[in-house]
């Protein structure tokens, strides 16, 4: 890994800001259809002016600034103006609750709040709007919902932009992370600018990253994952960000970017394979098979429909993909390398390498980071990268580490002869049947996992023997609509549910499948924002008709039974 620690985000974004001014950082599609580019001169005197404007309010040095909104643009401009005037940013998911948020201002003292674009999501504004503390300070981004607060155009017009930036060292608070969590209270990771810069660094490497590549920002900013990917990235190596204006444009914006560094979830990789597979007929599918004279134009013209026909490295993690799907993605060229990280060591953990992908692994730790598996089978990590700690709670920041020095990730897991690691489920998610029977759910989910299946939870403490929930991907839960088609899908369910309790011990085997009726989502409360289930809120959502469907005598019950 490059070594050049004096170096941070700040001091790169300057050097970039000196070298290609004209140099377009980031692309902004906006809701009436237009498209704006900012060079690295645009966003440098955009951020330079808001960081006057912020030092003119006298705040106390490093004070706590929160970013409330979706990716764009002006998101990373009012980080950089942050850092610039010398305070440290708090990134907040524009789908967090009010309950949520009014914990996170007072947690953290927020002095002022930027408000971005919510497209939708002007409801939980207005509760939001509600807690805001007293002294706050509220400044609206462009795009963001019509308030009475201070607007950012109006407010940069006014000042001149801000010579003498703040430089920090890498050993000073950059950012407090709120992590969503799928139980309890957001806990506030802290990371250094050297912990950011060190990621860049290490990931640069790993990608060989250079001004040249570009990306598309479309998972929430307020996350470490993309936190670290685009933002750590295209500041360090002065790539090129794309940024998504909604869900209806994901498709035009990724044909646009043309990324070729690439992140996602495996549900957006089945998503894409989905589409493919419902606008070629069978037969030309087929051809995908053929020798590569014949195969290789229609692989070209797939990836060209995708917007993916530029990427160089694609990235997948968080979950498991189905093997039908990871094997269709490298038929087509594309290599899909499973990664693993976390908000507490910024995302920098472990790696698949090219040509060593094995599927189910998350591949081997980055150069720097150690990795043991304890004996309770606990993933403990020491990184470079690694959090300064939780905000103001020293006690849990002791209780996540080994006296020796390792984080202790939650995470259960395995490693292979070549040092690939395996995540097997999570230490706490363990229940008790009524049979006394410990089940650890996470395995037995990564086997039900079917591209007609979008999400599944596998549960059952107290009773008799475990059962799973299941989320439809959107087209099969269109079959239910129609009795044929509904009734072929809840045979390849059976044939499912049948092949994955053949491979299970006993007490793990499931006594059914329930087919719900809500859709899960980040808004909703169900997923988290890179798509986890939050177990706790399903099982409170749903254990309570348990007994009532095992009384159905079923494998394969809507929950409308």
């Amino acid at each position: 890994m490059n070594e050049k620690n004096t170096n941070t985000l700040m001091h790169r974004f300057l050097h970039w800001e000196r070298t290609q001014p004209d140099a377009v950082l980031f692309t902004q599609p906006t809701p009436d259809g237009r498209v704006v580019d900012y060079t690295w001169k645009d966003v440098g005197d955009q951020a330079r002016r808001m960081a006057t404007y912020l030092r003119s309010l006298q705040l106390p040095p490093n004070s706590n600034i929160a970013i409330l909104g979706k990716n764009n643009a002006h998101w990373i401009m009012a980080d950089v103006a942050i850092w610039m005037a010398g305070h440290i940013s708090v990134p907040l998911y524009p789908t967090m609750n009010a309950d949520t948020a009014q914990y996170v201002f007072e947690h953290s003292n927020t002095r002022l709040l930027f408000v971005g674009k919510l497209d939708g999501k002007t409801d939980g504004w207005n509760e939001i709007s509600k807690v805001l503390p007293a002294h706050m300070h509220v400044v609206t981004l462009p795009m963001a919902p019509a308030t009475d607060a201070q607007q950012w155009d109006a407010l940069i017009d006014k000042v001149q932009p801000l010579q003498e930036v703040h430089l920090p060292r890498p050993e000073d608070l950059a950012t407090i992370i709120y992590t969503s969590g799928t139980t309890g209270k957001p806990k506030g990771v802290m990371h250094s600018f050297g912990n950011t810069y060190t990621y860049a660094m290490g990931a640069g490497d790993f990608c060989g990253t250079t001004p040249n590549d570009r990306v598309l920002s479309y998972l929430p900013l307020a996350h470490g994952a993309e936190r670290s990917f685009v933002e750590s990235n295209a500041l360090c190596h002065g790539l090129h960000v794309y940024f998504n204006d909604s869900l209806e444009t994901f498709a035009q914006d990724l044909q646009r970017a043309r990324p070729t560094l690439f992140i996602s979830m495996p549900r957006l990789w089945t998503k894409f394979y989905l589409g493919i597979c419902a606008k070629l007929p069978a037969e030309q599918q087929k051809l995908l098979f053929a020798p590569p004279e014949v195969s290789n134009p229609l692989k070209k013209h797939i990836l060209t429909l995708l917007g993916l026909e530029s990427v160089r490295m694609a990235f997948t993690g968080s979950a498991p993909l189905p093997v039908e799907i990871f094997d269709w993605y490298r038929n087509l060229g594309l290599e899909l390398l499973d990664v693993y990280g976390m908000t507490e060591n910024f995302a920098y953990s472990h790696y698949s390498r090219p040509g060593q992908v094995r599927l189910g692994y998350s591949g081997q730790a980055l150069p720097g980071v150690q990795s043991r598996i304890a004996e309770n089978g606990e993933i403990e990590v020491k990184c470079p990268t690694h959090m300064m700690g939780y905000y103001k709670q020293p006690e849990l920041t002791a209780e996540s580490m080994t006296a020796d020095g390792f984080f202790k990730t939650g995470d259960r897991g395995e490693v292979d002869e070549l040092g690939r690691l395996k995540i097997t489920g999570r230490i706490k998610e363990l229940f008790k049947t009524s049979k006394g029977k410990y089940v650890s759910p996470a395995p037995i989910e990564n086997k039900l996992t079917h591209q007609k299946v979008e999400a599944v939870c596998v549960t059952g403490p107290g009773h008799p023997q475990p059962f799973a929930l299941m989320m439809l991907a959107p087209d099969a839960r269109k079959a239910l609509q129609d009795a044929q088609a509904s009734e072929i899908l809840q045979a390849e369910l059976q044939t499912l549910l049948d092949s994955v309790n053949t491979a299970l011990e006993d007490h793990e085997k499931l006594n059914y499948l329930v087919i719900v009726k809500d859709i899960w989502t980040t808004d909703n409360g169900f997923l988290t924002p890179t798509m986890k289930i939050k177990r706790n809120i399903i099982e409170d959502r749903y254990l309570s008709k348990a007994q009532n469907w095992s009384a159905l005598g079923k494998t394969i019950i809507l929950e409308t039974d």
